[in-house]
């Protein structure tokens, strides 16, 4: 079958085109070319033609993706891609879906029931939610590591990389330090910053749960209204509560936790932290820039002693693309819990899970110390995704539901 994938910034769209050509299939790609503006830019230009503006823009887009997609089988992509679908759906061309951030707020719109669409999510939680509100081919699909191409990057590695590359803990990612929640803190009033300040506090050791569900009261959702811009485009199925949750204080909730975390950390080992901006309030963190995601990644993750998941809390109860990373380099993964974890691996034989900050440190502090453990762990979640979550195998999944 001949595939186009259309490509946006994510890394392992690499893996999932290997994949799709073992199975013997033809795959083109589609690069977009300079985003085009929001509507917010165009209406910021000129308030009374904004909308038209966004709409001429938005047909124009289609009709070039039309043209594109008509002669494939299919189109694929990661995350979900409105203009994608309503393309596909005109040309009466399949198109698969496979979410690697969630919540997919673009999925929140009309265009999710088009019958083109074959939605593969990884967050269950979010799988049963679009489940539930009716849409048709909609499945759960864990994320997946490519093995092969990671162990040959591992099994090359030199005493220079090891020496480069080992440390206690490592922790690769970002701390959202810029992020939309700052932007408007300054705008709340004092008692609606104490409120959030709190929740921040209570979530901050909870895991399994997203408490800002049962925070975000109809009170407090009519005063955010007017602090925040908030606009429903024709077609949107989002609403400001989900809107202000995952763009606002789940981004937020990220670096505040992730910032207590590694200053936690530094108290039981050295941590080396892999980002691309330095923060100044991390003191005892080796800063260590980027970490290339084929070339240095996987050696970061086999050379250090422990290797650090902190899973956003957008992600009810999903797997992060970290979990099949650093597994599948062979790394010891220390991470927090998400109950969709006990689908898959066993705690403290396959990786190992804690469920509160005073746990991790305990189990950091720990697992440096008993070495034959750690190691033998870390073999077994090896042989765990080699054997099971493969990109081949969940390629197969994905072909056998479009054309069953």
């Amino acid at each position: 079958m001949k595939f186009i994938l259309y490509r946006w910034k994510v890394f392992c769209q690499e893996d999932l085109i290997e994949s799709l050509e073992k199975f013997g299939h033809t795959v083109d790609s589609y690069y977009s070319l300079k985003p085009e503006k929001t509507m917010q830019e165009l209406e910021a230009e000129d308030i009374n033609k904004g909308m038209e503006n966004f709409e001429c823009q938005q047909k124009k887009k289609i009709e070039e993706l039309e043209e594109a997609f008509c002669d494939y089988d299919a189109v694929i992509s990661f995350n979900y891609f409105q203009e994608v679908s309503q393309a596909c759906e005109n040309c009466n061309t399949k198109y698969i879906v496979w979410t690697i951030d969630s919540p997919m707020l673009s999925m929140y719109h009309q265009s999710v029931f088009n019958k083109c669409n074959y939605l593969f999510l990884f967050d269950k939680f979010c799988y049963l939610q679009f489940k539930a509100m009716g849409v048709q081919n909609v499945y759960y699909l864990p994320l997946a590591v490519n093995v092969e191409r990671v162990e040959r990057t591992v099994n090359h590695m030199t005493k220079q990389d090891f020496d480069q590359f080992s440390q206690d803990i490592s922790f690769v990612g970002g701390i959202y330090d810029k992020n939309f929640y700052d932007g408007i803190v300054d705008k709340l009033p004092e008692y609606l910053r104490g409120y959030f300040d709190a929740c921040f506090q209570a979530q901050l050791d909870t895991f399994g749960e997203n408490m800002f569900d049962r925070m975000m009261t109809p009170d407090i959702l009519s005063q955010l209204e007017e602090i925040i811009t908030f606009k429903q485009e024709e077609g949107s199925l989002l609403d400001i509560k989900l809107s202000f949750i995952s763009t606002f204080l789940g981004y937020k909730m990220a670096q505040i936790e992730r910032i207590e975390s590694l200053l936690r950390l530094a108290k039981v080992g050295r941590v080396n932290w892999y980002c691309d901006k330095m923060y100044d309030e991390l003191p005892n963190i080796y800063y260590k820039g980027t970490a290339s995601y084929f070339d240095e990644m996987p050696k970061v993750f086999a050379a250090s002693k422990i290797n650090m998941n902190f899973t956003i809390k957008n992600i009810r109860t999903g797997l992060p693309l970290r979990v099949w990373d650093v597994l599948g380099a062979g790394g010891f993964l220390l991470t927090n819990f998400q109950p969709e974890l006990l689908m898959y691996f066993e705690n403290e034989k396959d990786l190992v899970y804690y469920d509160s900050l005073d746990d991790m440190q305990k189990k950091a502090q720990y697992y440096l110390t008993h070495e034959e453990e750690r190691m033998e762990i870390a073999r077994n979640g090896h042989e765990k995704v080699k054997k099971l979550h493969s990109y081949d195998k969940r390629v197969q999944q994905i072909l056998d539901i479009v054309w069953s």
